[in-house]
């Protein structure tokens, strides 16, 4: 067993940026989604006007859409330019990095690419009752990270980095606490009992079930330009909830009929599938307002991420 220490944690942008967007109203989670699927890739300045018409695909209303796009700009989640009576809205620096971030997350999660060692990175943590807020803050990101609680102030994870965890620690300024890598033998009950795997494969086989018609249309050839932007957008926001829900315990801790790569496999054949034809309703729309800025739009896949 070791103990990481606190002055080791790296530094650099939060990596949770866009899953935190579903705290907010939905139109503006809906536009950080969307500015990431489709502009992030190029860097670009997307028009008020078109991102404002691109949610009327989604059924949110003019009005809706203009003060999830001003509430965006006083958070500081967006950036504004103004060029005469128009304004675009952006995303610049680090914000872009932690979105980009964001998204790779969402976009990798299910790739198994290493072995696992056998070891359990944990995190144990007291946080004044007077700071429930920083408490709420810490569980989210620690959750984020693939951690769950066996117990009050004792997470686990058998994937996550104890870098991340002391980082996420620092940032917040809990120093009561101790990050520790160990290798689960210590006995008690068993570790993954910190996560309710049957609901996790219940999740897994509702999404499967509902995505399966869609990939059989998208192999078809019978959806829409239109069909294909909400459709695309729906399943990135669900395939999104599986990195709060799912941990992404090894296959060695896992049953050997566990259906995430079965989903995992249908969410980026309908993603990737249907990227071009979304790109294309995205540039309609840009095109509307703005004719100079379609090129900027750009999608990107499970296999060529921002």
């Amino acid at each position: 067993m070791t103990a990481s220490p606190r002055s080791a944690a790296p530094r650099g942008p939060r990596s949770d940026l866009l899953p935190r967007q579903q705290h907010g109203g939905a139109p503006q989670h809906l536009l950080m989604t969307l500015y990431a699927d489709y502009w992030l890739s190029s860097a670009g300045w997307a028009s008020s006007a078109a991102l404002v018409r691109l949610l009327a695909e989604f059924g949110i209303t003019g009005t809706s859409g203009r003060a999830a796009l001003s509430r965006l700009s006083r958070r500081g989640m967006m950036n504004v330019h103004r060029n005469g009576r128009r304004t675009f809205y952006g995303v610049e620096g680090a914000a872009a990095a932690t979105l980009a971030d964001s998204v790779r997350k969402v976009l990798s999660f299910g790739v198994t690419t290493e072995l696992w060692d056998g070891t359990w990175t944990t995190v144990a943590f007291s946080v004044p009752e007077e700071q429930r807020e920083v408490r709420h803050q810490l569980r989210t990101r620690l959750r984020w990270l693939g951690f769950a609680p066996l117990f009050d102030g004792f997470w686990i994870s058998p994937t996550a980095s104890a870098g991340d965890a002391v980082h996420e620690l620092d940032v917040l300024g809990v120093t009561s606490a101790v990050v520790l890598r160990t290798d689960g033998s210590a006995g008690g009950r068993p570790l993954t009992e910190a996560w309710d795997l049957d609901e996790v494969r219940g999740l897994y086989e509702e999404f499967i079930a509902a995505t399966s018609p869609l990939a059989e249309r998208v192999r078809a050839g019978a959806v829409t330009s239109a069909e294909a932007l909400v459709a695309r957008t729906r399943v990135m926001d669900e395939w999104r909830t599986f990195r709060w829900k799912d941990p992404g315990l090894p296959p060695a801790l896992l049953p050997h009929d566990w259906p995430r790569d079965t989903a995992r496999a249908l969410f980026a054949e309908v993603y990737d599938g249907l990227g071009p034809l979304a790109e294309h309703r995205v540039r309609q729309i840009v095109l509307e307002s703005d004719p100079d800025d379609a090129d900027l739009v750009r999608h990107h896949t499970t296999g060529r991420m921002p």
